[in-house]
């Protein structure tokens, strides 16, 4: 049977077998950064998202995903670059071989929920197995992570609030960014370096596959 679908925002056709898997549909199209580990939809190493949801990969028929938009981690490098430095920084990074799904279920999460507590955190990661960590890192990361994005955001904020005192600005509050730019504070968001290369070394979080083969409850 032919499957077509959109893998990374590319328009994917190949021929497969009615039982063929979307872990090995999208690792057959280089998409390695999904990882086979239980294979029984308990370790969260195999998500991918299927139209934005969170789903098991190893538990979900390709052809469940005809006509859909999936993604991996090898399309979504720009939000994972985000974040993944700080959670790095946390030591939750360690072997490497669960990080890409920890990393998938931080972006759903994030697009769910962007200012999520520790508990909805804790919950929304709970199907990703670790045994390198205890799981205490990737929280920290992401709760540093979600604290530099607000400490950044207030002092735009508060920049914005006091635009007509700048130096430079217009009677309507409009600054002069290139008179102004060389004075900005370095950018909170920027993670320390870490060796991170975003898709084999980032946390990745995995949701349990729902009753219909994959599908996040």
């Amino acid at each position: 049977m032919e499957v077509k679908l959109t893998l990374n925002g590319r328009k994917v056709a190949d021929d497969v077998a009615a039982d063929m898997l979307l872990i090995d549909f999208v690792r057959a199209h280089g998409c390695t950064s999904v990882k086979r580990g239980c294979e029984t939809s308990a370790c969260g190493l195999c998500t991918v998202l299927l139209d934005g949801v969170p789903v098991l990969s190893c538990s979900t028929l390709v052809a469940r995903a005809a006509g859909r938009n999936v993604q991996t981690l090898e399309g979504l490098q720009d939000e994972a670059s985000a974040f993944v430095g700080f959670i790095a920084d946390q030591g939750a990074e360690q072997c490497g071989f669960c990080n890409p799904g920890f990393v998938m279920n931080t972006i759903a999460l994030l697009r769910e929920n962007p200012n999520p507590t520790d508990e909805e955190i804790l919950a929304y990661l709970a199907g990703n197995l670790c045994r390198c960590s205890g799981y205490v890192g990737q929280l920290r990361g992401i709760r540093a992570f979600l604290d530099a994005r607000d400490s950044e955001g207030a002092v735009g904020a508060e920049g914005v609030e006091d635009a007509e005192d700048v130096e430079g600005a217009d009677g309507l509050g409009n600054v002069d960014v290139a008179s102004s730019a060389q004075d900005a504070p370095e950018a909170a968001l920027s993670p320390k370096a870490s060796g991170v290369d975003g898709a084999a070394t980032v946390p990745a979080a995995t949701r349990k596959a729902g009753a219909e083969g994959g599908s996040h409850e």
